[in-house]
């Protein structure tokens, strides 16, 4: 099982490299190309949007043989990616925006067949700590990928960045199926079509799922109903630069590799909904301190902030593979991730509105949220360990 451990690892750092650097340069293009900010920043929605039809995209991994589709899905997103080759000029710039769409629809489809394929490939005991190694490998590229497409982009231009980028999903190909799938008989064809109530139906029946996978749902939300207080905390109380955002970026980035080298541990110690609630209370200390008028505070906060949210979601993803079944796991992940992911697209722009009033008031809001879903949670559970009295 280590040979299977070490190629998911592999998937995650050449995923991370591909993703992060393309999801940055698709932007910087479509600005070159247009001028407009405004533009620019749609290349990012086409990315995330996807998230959104989740339940959807992931009943056909319970439709078909899980490997091969996310082989083909891979292959499809090298072929689209190099379609950017015919990208000359203004009237081409809807072309990036239709490989950004293309490429969000292949992340949902490739991040869901992950997940189910990881517990045919490893036995339970090992799903937690497979899981904080891939969230720190993508976390690792994640402090590389960006500034290493962008300085590519800038000595090249966008096409030998669309190459080598369309050169990755080629290669996790190969991973995928280099894979030994031991564990799992072939998914039957299901009895009847599948739909979104299935996966949400089974997401939601087991507590031991629904509460790691709530929790991270509204860490991952504040994360982006906080952008924009991070950037107004940065410019305008502390009088930085902007550039000091990157600063704050690579901080939070060095904490998520950490985290996810202990996420495994401490799940297999005390439990996905434990860790979870740990994540949540350490994003919400972050966010508070990041309201100090002191940056060194600032960029501790990032740190903590760096550790909770990773061990949120390796705590919900470890669950959906620890605890349903394996002919629906293709349609749980995906409406996982949509749980998870897809809140943070009105949380963005509501964050934006809420920066009018400054940007310490939105981090204290999104500090009390999670701190009030953390509570909760570990108030019944601590309810449901107490003795009951015997009368």
């Amino acid at each position: 099982m280590r040979r299977n451990a070490v190629l998911f690892v592999a998937v995650s750092l050449l995923s991370g490299l591909g993703g992060s650097a393309m999801a940055l340069v698709s932007g910087i293009w479509i600005l070159d190309l247009t001028g407009s900010t405004g533009l620019a920043a749609l290349a990012g929605l086409c990315v995330y949007a996807p998230t959104l039809a989740g339940p959807w995209l992931g009943g056909l991994l319970d439709r078909a043989p899980r490997r091969p589709l996310v082989i083909g899905v891979d292959l499809a997103l090298a072929a689209a990616l190099l379609s950017l080759l015919a990208v000359r000029g203004p009237g081409q710039a809807w072309l990036v925006y239709a490989v950004s769409l293309a490429y969000g629809v292949g992340y949902v489809l490739v991040d869901a067949g992950e997940t189910a394929l990881l517990p045919a490939a490893l036995p339970p005991a090992r799903l937690a700590d497979v899981n904080g190694w891939r969230s720190s490998a993508q976390e690792g590229m994640k402090l590389v990928a960006p500034l290493a497409g962008a300085g590519l982009y800038a000595w090249r231009g966008g096409h030998v960045v669309a190459v080598l980028a369309a050169v990755v999903p080629v290669l996790v190909a190969a991973l995928y199926g280099a894979l030994r799938l031991t564990r799992t008989a072939p998914v039957p064809p299901p009895a009847r079509p599948v739909g979104v109530r299935d996966g949400l139906a089974a997401l939601l029946a087991r507590r031991a799922v629904r509460v790691p996978v709530a929790l991270a749902a509204v860490s991952i939300a504040m994360s982006g109903f906080t952008t924009a207080a991070l950037y107004d905390v940065v410019v305008t109380d502390l009088a930085l630069p902007a550039t000091f955002l990157g600063v704050l970026a690579s901080a939070q980035g060095g904490g998520s590799l950490l985290a996810g080298l202990v996420a495994g541990r401490l799940v297999r110690r005390h439990g996905e909904i434990t860790v979870g609630v740990a994540g949540a209370v350490l994003f919400a200390a972050g966010c508070l301190g990041r309201c100090l008028p002191w940056w060194p505070g600032t960029l501790a906060a990032s740190v903590v902030i760096g550790v909770g949210l990773p061990w949120t979601l390796v705590a919900a993803v470890t669950a959906v593979q620890t605890y349903t079944p394996q002919a629906m796991l293709g349609r749980v992940a995906a409406s996982a991730n949509t749980a998870m992911f897809g809140p943070i697209t009105l949380a963005i722009p509501l964050g934006s509105a809420a920066v009018a009033v400054g940007g310490r008031p939105p981090l204290v809001l999104a500090a009390v949220v999670c701190l009030a879903a953390a509570l909760v949670v570990r108030g019944r559970l601590t309810a449901r360990m107490r003795p009951v009295p015997q009368g």
